[in-house]
């Protein structure tokens, strides 16, 4: 069961502030003694938790890249920070939106909420927007009727937790004009037998949603197998990695190579 970090601070930011208020209006007047030991920790840390939550709920959240399906941008053992600010201000626990900053554009890589069960958060590419087509057929991927160019590399080279995708074609992707690269099994038909979203050929998103895919294309459950992201599901842009911590590679688990490097 995931932890819903969101809902603790809320919590114990609002028991904290109840406690100063409460005493302020009823105890501190009439104290004489020994401030009590409650109120003195929530004078010393509500100030802190009240900072932590504003920061986390409206401008910027960690996250950890917990698979490998958007490799070879992200790799496993990824921490990403996750820009708040890029989709909206949304209030915390009940996700409402109280000032629109933006909205994704193709080639974004997003966090949202996964909308089959909205406790778990997703990574993924953004594909296409309100309005696009949408369609993938022999590992190419079709945005508005047209084929998205695809530039090979050679074969990739996995470490750590991704070198099981070692061997797969690596190769460079342009949808609509913004590079990024991927990786494609040669091994794999087009569509798990559970992903059924394309199967039957194009699909049009309509507004209010958005298209998700992993770099990894064969090893990754997105839009082609649940369908698409609600606006109301995104939770932020991912902007740059700040920590690689994967114990699965040999000698140093730590990549300091990867930090603080954007995420295009």
């Amino acid at each position: 069961m995931a932890i819903n970090i969101g809902l603790i601070l809320v919590i114990v930011t609002l028991a904290m502030g109840l406690i100063l208020l409460l005493d302020k209006l009823f105890f501190a007047r009439r104290r004489t003694g020994k401030m009590p030991v409650i109120v003195d920790i929530s004078r010393s840390v509500f100030p802190v938790i009240l900072i932590v939550l504003l920061i986390r709920s409206f401008l910027g959240e960690p996250f950890r890249s917990p698979s490998g399906s958007m490799m070879p941008t992200l790799l496993v053992g990824d921490f990403i920070l996750v820009n708040k600010f890029a989709y909206g201000l949304r209030l915390p626990v009940t996700h409402t939106k109280i000032l629109d900053t933006g909205s994704p554009e193709r080639g974004d890589v997003a966090v949202f909420r996964y909308p089959v069960d909205d406790k778990t958060d997703f990574i993924k590419r953004i594909v296409a927007v309100p309005g696009d087509t949408v369609a993938y057929r022999n590992k190419r991927l079709y945005i508005n009727g047209e084929a998205q160019p695809v530039t090979v590399i050679g074969r990739y080279r996995g470490v750590g937790s991704g070198a099981l995708e070692t061997n797969d074609l690596h190769a460079r992707e342009n949808l609509m004009g913004l590079e990024h690269e991927i990786l494609i099994d040669e091994r794999y038909p087009d569509f798990n037998p559970q992903c059924r979203t394309l199967a039957h050929g194009t699909i049009t998103v309509p507004e209010g949603h958005y298209f998700a895919m992993g770099d990894n294309r064969d090893n990754s459950n997105d839009s082609r197998c649940w369908g698409l992201v609600p606006e109301e599901n995104l939770v932020g842009k991912a902007t740059f990695i700040w920590m690689n911590f994967d114990m699965e590679v040999k000698g140093s688990p730590i990549n300091w190579g990867r930090i603080g490097n954007a995420i295009d």
